[in-house]
C-alpha cells in the first residue's frame, strides 16, 4: 500500500483552502481496521482574527491564535470535499479506509518553528531526543523562540517526578531546548 503523504497534504491544504480552512496536521493509521486517514483542520488566519473580533471572544480574552474556530459543518463539508477527491484521484491505494476530521484540539501538537511561534506564551509539554539534566520529559511557558531553540520557564508549571529532580539539579528556571532536539511537543490546555 504505497501512496505519497506530502501529495495527500497537499491536496487536502488545496480542498481546505476553499473553505477558508487549514490543515494543521495529517495522520495515517495503517495498523487498524479498517486504515484511518487523520486530517485536522482550523480556519486560516483571516477567519480566526474575524472569531477573535466577535463580542464572546472579548469577553473571554480568547486570543485568535489560539482559536481553531472549526465547526461540525466545516468537518462535514471538508470531509465531503475531501473524500471524494481522494477518491477520484486515488490518492489512498485499496477501497477500505476511513476518513477523520477534526480538529487539532486544545492539547494540538506542534511541529514546525511558525507553530513554536504562534503558540509563544503558552503552556507546553515536549519530549527531547536527547536528555537534558537526565530528563527527556519536560512542561513549561514557551517564552522564547528563535530558529535554533526555544526557552521554557519551568517555573510556570509544576514540575513532577523526574522533571522536577531535573530542574533542581539544573538549578534554574528557565531551560534552552534546541529545536534539533525537540522530538515532540503540544500544547497544555489552559481554563
Amino acid at each position: 500500500m504505497a501512496f505519497n503523504l506530502d501529495q495527500i497534504r497537499t491536496a487536502a491544504q488545496r480542498v481546505a483552502a476553499s473553505h477558508g480552512l487549514d490543515v494543521v496536521d495529517v495522520e495515517y493509521r495503517a495498523g487498524a481496521k479498517p486504515r484511518a486517514l487523520c486530517i485536522y483542520i482550523e480556519k486560516n488566519a483571516e477567519q480566526r482574527a474575524k472569531l477573535a473580533a466577535e463580542p464572546e471572544a472579548l469577553e473571554n480574552n480568547f486570543k485568535a491564535e489560539q482559536l481553531s474556530g472549526v465547526t461540525h459543518d466545516d468537518c462535514t463539508a471538508f470531509s465531503r470535499d475531501f473524500g471524494t477527491l481522494l477518491d477520484v484521484e486515488e490518492l489512498i491505494p485499496g477501497a477500505e479506509y476511513m476518513l477523520e476530521v477534526s480538529s487539532p484540539g486544545l492539547d494540538r501538537k506542534l511541529h514546525t518553528l511558525q507553530d513554536f511561534e504562534r503558540f509563544s506564551g503558552s503552556l507546553v509539554k515536549l519530549q527531547t531526543f536527547q536528555p537534558i539534566a537526565g530528563n527527556r520529559h519536560w512542561q513549561g511557558r514557551l517564552t522564547t523562540v528563535s530558529s535554533a531553540a526555544v526557552i521554557l520557564d519551568l517555573s510556570a508549571l509544576k514540575q513532577k517526578g523526574k522533571s522536577r529532580k531535573a530542574a533542581a539539579k539544573a538549578a534554574q528556571e528557565n531551560l534552552e531546548i534546541a529545536f534539533s532536539n525537540i522530538e515532540k511537543a503540544s500544547l497544555v490546555p489552559e481554563f
